[in-house]
């Protein structure tokens, strides 16, 4: 329909009108697909041609809007490689709707997009923003520390992909609730657990979501038993003496051998001394 104004006594009739209402900002999930909608009417006196243009566009006011799609003439255009895949929902623009189709989105295609309409006289446009937001990916799971009752231990839970804000939870497969001793952080997805226990011990799932989507992981945390102080020292003792014994061998076998060999050199030495004083003649050279 057309709304008609009186001004000064005039009636006038409103011009052409993108009609298409909803939110200016729309959030939607990587894979997904989306519908920008642009439904327009023209007015009584839009008698001109028709031209359609979709533009992304630019954050930096000092350039221009890149022209993705137009209808003109009949006839649709593609003008940018961001266009790839872009297309009318309508299969004929001409009769009131332009809303832009986009079947996979990507995060490339988050950006501000406009839909101008002209019919001469009439022009009307419509800005909208589109969010594509990645979900996260399967977060992975670690424990950092000894696992040792009385000791203390942080579980760790990390997603490499996904946009922010995440928000970490952990919570424990059974029914049992977190230990009271425990802290988690739900910004680093840190569980840290500062007097361990058997009663803290089984498994822990921890999940990570966004506004599209949500992933988790599980880890089994151990309860072990520290080991005996006794037994450690005892080990310990008997170890150091035993070394101290392989020390000892060593030695004793090192001074066994040179022992042994001075008293060899020393004899070889006496026995060529009482060969001269026995009057042993010394080898002429040539003698054989």
């Amino acid at each position: 329909f057309f709304l008609k104004y009186r001004i000064h006594g005039l009636i006038c009739s409103r011009g052409l009108q993108v009609t298409s209402t909803g939110s200016q900002t729309v959030h939607k999930a990587e894979g997904e697909s989306a519908t920008l909608g642009c439904r327009y009417t023209p007015g009584p006196a839009d008698t001109g041609d028709l031209d359609i243009e979709w533009s992304a566009v630019s954050p930096d006011t000092t350039q221009k809007d890149q022209m993705l799609l137009s209808y003109t003439g009949g006839t649709k255009y593609f003008h940018a490689d961001l266009a790839n895949g872009l297309s009318f929902a309508a299969g004929d623009p001409s009769r009131g709707d332009a809303s832009l189709s986009i079947p996979v989105l990507s995060p490339a295609h988050s950006a501000t997009y406009q839909c101008k309409v002209k019919k001469s006289p009439g022009v009307d446009t419509r800005k909208m923003s589109l969010v594509v937001l990645v979900k996260p990916s399967v977060p992975k799971c670690w424990v950092e520390g000894g696992q040792l009752v009385g000791g203390a231990v942080s579980l760790h839970c990390k997603s490499a992909r996904g946009s922010a804000p995440l928000k970490y939870r952990w919570r424990r497969e059974s029914a049992d609730p977190i230990p009271a001793a425990a802290t988690q952080n739900s910004v680093t997805g840190d569980l840290k657990i500062s007097n361990h226990s058997q009663s803290s011990a089984g498994i822990y799932l921890c999940e990570v979501n966004n506004e599209v989507g949500a992933e988790r992981c599980r880890i089994h945390l151990k309860a072990d038993k520290p080991p005996n102080r006794a037994a450690v020292i005892v080990g310990t003792a008997v170890g150091s003496l035993l070394l101290i014994f392989v020390l000892l061998v060593f030695i004793g076998l090192l001074y066994w051998k040179l022992s042994t060999r001075r008293r060899y050199e020393k004899e070889f030495s006496n026995e060529i001394r009482y060969g001269r004083l026995a009057g042993i003649p010394r080898a002429r050279r040539g003698d054989k």
